[in-house]
């Protein structure tokens, strides 16, 4: 069973930087996308940055320009560096990654990890 775990939550100021990191428990080669998912206070979960197996990864406007996300295959991890944070960023942070088969996707979620922007 695929594990995900989240780590990097915070409590940071307007304007400030935070690195959320995501530990796979097996090779990220395997999946067919990583990405990064996050629920705001009282709203639903929104997509935040997909990084797919090739091609280019994408971002939400909200955080277009001041999020990137990255990956380390040899340590089996993925990255969110976060920068110029702003209010409206606070959220509990999902990794996200899924495998696809024929007709069939499924997905592996981490626990979750909470940043807070506020002064």
């Amino acid at each position: 069973q695929e594990q995900l775990v989240e780590s990097g939550e915070g409590l940071v100021q307007p304007g400030g930087s935070l690195r959320l990191s995501c530990k796979a428990s097996q090779s990220i080669f395997s999946f067919h996308a990583m990405g990064w998912y996050r629920q705001p206070p009282g709203k639903e979960r929104e997509a935040v940055a997909n990084m797919p197996r090739t091609g280019s990864s994408y971002y939400s406007d909200y955080v277009k320009g001041r999020f990137t996300v990255s990956r380390d295959y040899a340590e089996n991890m993925m990255y969110l560096q976060m920068n110029n944070l702003k209010p409206e960023d606070t959220a509990i942070y999902y990794c996200n990654a899924y495998i696809t088969g024929t007709g069939s996707r499924r997905d592996y979620w981490g626990q979750g990890t909470h940043v807070t922007v506020s002064s």
